[in-house]
């Protein structure tokens, strides 16, 4: 074969695995037709546009490159997307249908996206001048099949998105309901912005003679699988602490349950028994870190509690631990995610959060928006869920009513 032959060969090739290269450089939907039709246009000239399937709903032309105007009649194109079909076991039928018309000599295909058995839409594609080389469609075909591959996995992400986005939200939505006594506030931050969620939660259950106890929570990694373990724990930390059981207990029995469930993730844990009566606040943690206190002239300091192993490991060794807890004092608990930052020990970590001074007169909505704010929360690289208390107590409320 003659080099000039070879090399330009080698050329087209290098032009095609470029084009190819350049589609699907992420997981949106809309972002991989954008590179398609540009694709197809920088490697045979004239415009481009997208007309995507969902069901049998057809959209009209999108991420079009080039003048729309010369785009053949798009019902035309609108009823081959309609009509696609993925090519049966051992047929080979022509990749591309071409389209014919118009007031002026033109060359149109449209090119079915197909991967597996599903049919996304089509690629539509126009050029004014010479006649569609059977190469050029093969191109543009194969374009196509590309981006119909991502396409798919564009769309699969986005339903496991939406289905764990879905989960998390019914979960975090409706944390229980603590008593009048306490003012809450909660906050979730996905890692990164997103949508995917995992494991970490919120909690609150209503106990005996004015108590609460707050309850925050990560399983172990991300996505679908750690939020229905994080349900999981979450329904046992229920049924449990229905017994009012000291903080410590109520660990010790959700680590038992816990580790007989072989697929379920380990997750830390820290639980805070409120007693605005008594003025205290009880602690247990499993694994987890240590919630901090704001005073009520804005100074934040750590509350120390004893950490025993995270659940699901089956060793206990539980202890709960009390702390005075003034009316208008603000307890915060956090996962690791808000504070922790890779390569910095987390005794660093924790220091920045109690160095952070917060308004006197602040609600617990501005509590948490300092708190994230300072500690560009937005930015974790892991996912965030902070909880805020404040105790007061009601008129007719006393120390001896508590104690009854």
């Amino acid at each position: 074969m003659p080099a000039a032959v070879t090399e330009a060969a080698g050329a087209r090739l290098g032009v095609l695995r470029d084009a190819l290269a350049g589609i699907g450089t992420t997981l949106d939907e809309g972002t991989t037709c954008v590179e398609l039709t540009r694709a197809a246009v920088r490697l045979a000239g004239g415009a481009a546009a997208v007309m995507r399937r969902t069901g049998q709903t057809i959209s009209g032309y999108e991420a079009i490159t080039g003048d729309a105007d010369a785009l053949p009649d798009a019902r035309w194109a609108a009823a081959v997307a309609r009509e696609a079909a993925v090519p049966a076991l051992g047929t080979e039928p022509a990749p591309w249908l071409e389209y014919v018309g118009g007031t002026r000599p033109r060359t149109a295909l449209c090119a079915p996206l197909t991967s597996g058995d599903d049919v996304y839409g089509v690629l539509v594609w126009e050029r004014s001048g010479p006649p569609l080389r059977r190469a050029e469609g093969e191109l543009i075909s194969l374009l196509a099949e590309r981006a119909a591959s991502h396409i798919r996995h564009a769309r699969d992400y986005e339903t496991v998105n939406r289905t764990a986005g879905d989960l998390q939200r019914a979960l975090l939505s409706e944390p229980g309901r603590p008593h009048p006594n306490l003012d809450i506030a909660i906050r979730y931050l996905p890692a990164g912005g997103g949508v995917l969620v995992g494991g970490d939660w919120c909690e609150t259950v209503r106990l005996h003679f004015g108590r609460t106890l707050l309850v925050v929570g990560d399983v172990m990694g991300h996505g679908l699988e750690a939020a229905v373990d994080m349900n999981a724990y979450r329904s046992s930390l229920r049924y449990i602490a229905s017994a009012d059981l000291p903080p410590h207990r109520v660990l010790r029995q959700m680590d038992e349950i816990s580790s007989k469930e072989a697929e379920l993730r380990p997750a830390t844990c820290l639980l805070a028994r409120v007693d605005p009566g008594r003025h205290q606040v009880t602690l247990a943690s499993a694994g987890h870190l240590p919630p901090v206190l704001i005073a009520r002239d804005g100074e934040a300091t750590m509350l120390p509690v004893p950490v025993g192993p995270p659940l699901g490991t089956g060793f206990g060794g539980y202890e709960s631990a009390t702390h005075p807890l003034a009316a208008g004092e603000t307890l915060v608990l956090f996962t690791d995610g808000l504070v922790e930052r890779r390569g910095e020990d987390i005794d660093r970590s924790l220091a920045r959060l109690s160095a952070v001074r917060f308004p006197v007169s602040g609600g617990l909505e501005d509590v948490l928006d300092t708190i994230l704010g300072r500690l560009d929360a937005r930015h974790a690289e892991d996912d965030v869920a902070a909880l805020a208390a404040r105790s007061h107590i009601r008129q007719g409320f006393s120390t001896d009513a508590a104690s009854t």
